[in-house]
Parts: C-alpha cells; structure tokens; sequence
C-alpha cells in the first residue's frame, strides 16, 4: 500500500500550514449577504457545529496525481528488471475472517480447523487476513476490563501460517445488517447504561432506538462512569497496542482499522435489516436523540433561527425518493432549511471520524501500522437528483457537491486509509427501478480518494465467486491496467475479499478464486516485501493540524473522475471447460490430501 508519508509526496494540508488555522465548524446565517464569490458568510459557533455550505459547478479539468520531483543531485538509480516492473501493478489481497471467528465466550474455537483454512489461503498466495476486533467480546466484563486471550491466540496462528493481519476496533454490534451470521451486542455494562438513558443510541424520528452503535451526540458526554465515549474508543485501542505490542513489532499487524459506526463504517444507521429496511428504501435520518437534538437546536439558534427543527417530512425506511417530501422533485433537501441540515448533519459524521482517528493517531504513533477508516458504497438512489440513500447514511454528495472527497481529506491529515466497498457490482446487475450507479460511485470515491493523496483500499459488499465479480473487482483495482514499465497510473493499495467460508473453499470455487488472486499480483508470485510493489509500511507520522474550514469546504467541489477502463486487462478468464478441469484438478488434489493427513 503505497505510503503517503514520503516527503516527495505532497500531502494535504501544506498550503496553510501558514495560517495553521483551527479545524472550526460553524453554522451559516441565511440572512447574510453572500460575498462576491457566491459563497455565504458564516458566523462561527465552535467545534461541533456545521460549515458553511457552497454550490459549485462541476470542475472539468482532470488533474494529474504526481509526486513532486526532487532537484537534489543524486545518483542514477539502478534499472530495474522487467519483472521488478511488473511487480510495481502487485494488489495485495486479503480475506475477511468470519464473523465469529472468536465467539461470544471469548473462546478461539475450532483452532484446528481454521489453521487448515489459513493454510490454503497462504498456499492460495493471499496476504493476509481481516478481522474483526469485537468491543463486546474483549471488554465485556467490565469497564477497562479487557481480555485479549482469544485473539492473542487468533493473531499467533495467523503469524504462524505466514500471513499478515488487518485488525479492525469493531465498536458497534454484530446483528442486524446484511450478512450478520451471528450476533455479538455492545458491552452489556454499556447497555445497562442505555436503559437508564436510551439517548445514548441512535434514535429515528419516530422514536425507535438503534443499538448498533453509541450515537455521535455522546461522543464527549462523560456518561459511562465518567467517561466519553471517545475516551472508551481510545481506552480499548491503547489496551489492544499495549497487550498486542510484540505482534506489532514484529509487523505482524499491516492496518488497524478504527470502526467508526455501523457495520465498522463512517455512516448514521440509516438502513437496519432489524428495523425492517429493504433494499432499496431510501432509510431514515438517525438524529433525534436528546443529545443530537440539542446541539441542533443550538446551531440553529446561532444561525438565526431557533425555529428550526430537525426533518419530519423525510419518510420511511422502505420510501422512494419521490414518495418523501424531503427528497421529491424541488424537495426540502434544496431549500436553505434542508440544505442547512444537511450540512450540519454530515460534517457531524466528519467531526465524529476526525476525533477518533486522531486519538488513534496517538496511540500507534510511530509504529510501522496503518492506520484506515471504511466508507460504505450506498450505491442505491445514486442516479436520482436527490441521493436520498446517500443523504440519510450522512453522506452529502449531489450532482453539484462532492461527498466524498471531505472525507478523504480528512483521513489525509491522519495518514489513514480510505476503504471503500461494493467494489464487485455493476449497474447491469441492479434493480432498474433503484437507480443504482455501483460503477460510477466506486470511480467517484476511489478518484476523491487518490486526488487527495490517500491510499485507497477497499472490499467487495456481498460474497461473490463468479469470475465477472472479479472482473470488477480486478478493473477496480487498476483502472488504466497494468503498466509494464512500472507503477500504474492508479492503483488501489489493497483489496479485502469478503469472506473466508465452506462456499469460498469449494473446489470450483477456490479454484476460480486463486486465479483472481494471482491477477491482483499481476501473475507475479507472491511478495512478502511492500517496499518491491512501491508500499512500505513506515513508521506513523503524527496527525497534521487541524484542517482549516475554507480547505474542506474546497473538497466538495464536484471534479470530474479518472477515466476507467470498459475491462480489466487481467481477466480472470476460463469457464466451461476451463471449470470443469479446474474442479477436477482441485478434487483429486484433496483427495490425495486427506489421504496423507
């Protein structure tokens, strides 16, 4: 995964280091005048507030992504090979571990037979391994009372197989959400809290409380005996470094993904299979909480208007876009009312990431880690005028305002990782009336995130083992192909398959899948050394200041992506007879096996 944090790579943030302006949020005043560049004037009201909001047309020039040229005299570096070329366009792969690979009890089960699956992937070439780091599981007993014995033993074997590790702080529940096979809740000590005081969990307008995952409005409330729950995040990631400190020396651990909501994504609960959302309901807003209502009311009062109140008029889980009056043809989404929300209630969800990813900035400050933060593909809606799925997650992306991309400048300052999902679907594959752009939101993120300097990983959103999935996930990867006289023009720094399981070792299945990995690699063999495919891992440098408000306003300029190609230039390709010898190789391969065992 390619670093950001050489100095010829320009990082985000350089232009005002002058100014080494404070990240405020601020509301805007609809009744200011706007100023000659179009943009209304702000008062500001402190951290936690909203910023100022700005209609732009899209930018249609494609700026080039190039690290800057160094004119220090230096010696003529060494050729390299034709192979060292090839092996510049080398993805690292990795699998998802299940979701219960560590259960409800603490306990690693099944050791023996996940050596044995481990293995096969380490003989498939994979990288490595993610796996979810289950708050409920380690401090389920108690305030600050972790026990990290089961994935102590977990990460061993992983190490033991010759496979590295992509370790996610997984502080929401597992249950509720597609492809929840088991159910694994927050902390029973934390819930005993919520029965007291049922704001601190996400609440729609109607008053249903969402236990996924402790509401934004509580992320500074000193309400579990004592502490925040920012301080709870920050407490069990200095518990996981400090007890998984050697592992971490060893390098062992790649990536410390920091869950940062629902599913481990930066998103509001919008769409809960437990609530009875389908795809492709539009969701609801996840802001009515005492908490979130309070600091609504005092943003809007610092604006000007303390009549304002949170949406009432923006339907139901399973409503269309057209169905709500919130998000229907000259809806509230466009009035100053609307627009004013929504600003408020996204850049919340960008308050809420930068504050964790900075305290676990501190924590592994100068390990050889990376740090990353996952980013949900809501893919549904994204072809209709208001994004209405987009919108309630807390993600504010309109033809005209780049949602995205704010994000990405705020994991730049921490030097963290974008990962982004639903990297195998394709529009042909959707529902026509959903409106869904699978394709074209992948290639709007994925531009976002490499335009502001960040490392772009990401993930497929359901299980696939069909080769045109793949495919996607292939063209994804490198979307101008492979560059046989170096790195691509762009490159994803990795990709998460998601997930090991019986129905991914299935013979034809496995077999299809080693293909896939072998052309992530670029048909080269597997590397265990990020340095030859232009990824170190380098120590974490510390979070750069705090972005002024004027710069990520700048990021939701819409700009045109990167151009994609139609296909991916490393097909896995086959079928048919292909297939069947494949099988059939794969078949008598494990007979031969269990007969040696």
């Amino acid at each position: 995964m390619a670093s950001i944090k050489n100095s010829n790579i320009p990082c985000f943030g350089d232009k005002s280091r002058v100014r080494q302006a404070e990240f405020l949020w601020a509301m805007p005043s609809v009744n200011q005048a706007a100023n000659a560049r179009g943009a209304k004037k702000v008062k500001q009201v402190g951290l936690g507030h909203v910023l100022s909001f700005r209609s732009y047309s899209v930018d249609m020039s494609i700026q080039a992504v190039a690290p800057d040229i160094s004119t220090t005299a230096a010696e003529a570096p060494t050729p390299l090979s034709e192979n060292e070329k090839i092996l510049a366009n080398y993805v690292p792969v990795y699998v998802m571990l299940p979701l219960g690979v560590v259960t409800i009890d603490n306990a690693l089960e099944n050791r023996d037979r996940l050596e044995k699956q481990l293995k096969e992937l380490k003989a498939a070439g994979v990288d490595g391994v993610m796996v979810d780091v289950w708050w409920g599981i380690v401090e389920s007993k108690g305030p600050k009372q972790y026990d990290w014995n089961a994935y102590r033993s977990m990460f061993e074997l992983v190490q033991q197989c010759g496979l590295k590790i992509q370790a996610i702080m997984s502080f929401h529940q597992c249950g509720g959400n597609v492809g929840d096979a088991v159910n694994i809740p927050l902390p029973q000590w934390v819930l005993d809290v919520g029965e007291s005081d049922p704001d601190i969990f996400y609440t729609n307008r109607t008053g249903n409380r969402n236990k996924e995952y402790l509401t934004i409005g509580v992320d500074n409330q000193p309400l579990f005996g004592g502490r925040t729950a920012v301080e709870i995040y920050s407490d069990y990631m200095q518990s996981f470094k400090d007890n998984m400190l050697e592992l971490l020396e060893a390098r062992l651990v790649v990536d410390v993904e920091v869950g940062l909501g629902p599913a481990g994504e930066l998103r509001y609960p919008s769409y809960p299979e437990s609530y009875g959302w389908v795809f492709p309901g539009i969701g609801e807003f996840q802001c009515y909480d005492k908490y979130l209502k309070a600091e609504f009311l005092e943003a809007a009062t610092s604006a000007g208007h303390p009549e304002w109140e949170l949406p009432d008029n923006a339907g139901a889980y399973n409503d269309t876009p057209e169905s709500a009056e919130f998000f229907g043809s000259n809806g509230t989404y466009l009035s100053e009312k609307g627009t004013f929300f929504l600003t408020w209630y996204s850049n919340k969800l960008l308050g809420h990431g930068d504050q964790i990813l900075e305290e676990a900035n501190k924590i592994f400050l100068g390990y050889k880690v990376k740090l990353a933060a996952k980013v949900s593909g809501i893919h549904w809606w994204y072809k209709s005028d208001s994004h209405a799925a987009e919108l309630t997650a807390g993600y504010y992306n309109l033809q005209d305002r780049d949602g995205y991309r704010p994000i990405a400048r705020i994991l730049s300052r921490h030097y963290a990782i974008l990962n982004f999902t639903c990297l195998e679907m394709r529009e042909s594959e959707q529902t026509a009336s959903a409106k869904s752009g699978p394709q074209e939101l992948v290639q709007q993120v994925l531009s976002g995130g490499w335009r502001e300097k960040v490392e772009v990983a990401g993930e497929n959103a359901l299980a696939r083992y069909d080769r045109a999935g793949y495919n996607q996930i292939l063209l994804n990867a490198r979307p101008n192909g492979v560059n046989k006289d170096g790195p691509p023009k762009l490159k994803m720094s990795g990709v998460t398959y998601l997930r090991l399981s019986d129905d991914l070792l299935e013979a034809k299945n496995f077999s299809i899948f080693k293909t896939f990995v072998k052309k992530m690699h670029a048909d080269q063999d597997y590397c265990p050394d990020p340095n030859k495919y232009n990824s170190p891992i380098l120590p974490l440098e510390k979070s750069k200041p705090k972005i002024p408000i004027q710069d990520l306003l700048e990021a939701t300029k819409p700009l045109v992506p990167f151009p994609f190609d139609k296909q991916t230039d490393m097909s896995v390709d086959g079928g048919g007879l292909s297939d069947f010898l494949g099988g059939l190789i794969s078949r008598i391969t494990s007979i031969f096996k269990r007969n040696h065992i």
